[in-house]
């Protein structure tokens, strides 16, 4: 299962250096490949939101 980044992401840049696949993506909201994404959840870890979730 992959994790997703929902609507409450800020776009802050905290999780970017924590993946240690490189599949998450800048934007307005930023966005995580699924097919990429090892569900290691470093992201959701330093997310001051909590924006990344285990994808359902």
């Amino acid at each position: 299962m992959a994790y997703v980044i929902n609507d409450s992401c800020i776009a802050c840049g905290a999780c970017l250096p924590e993946c240690p696949v490189n599949c998450i993506s800048e934007g307005d909201i930023y966005e995580i490949d699924q097919d990429q994404c090892i569900d290691c959840g470093s992201c959701a870890a330093v997310c001051p939101v909590g924006a990344p979730n285990p994808e359902d």
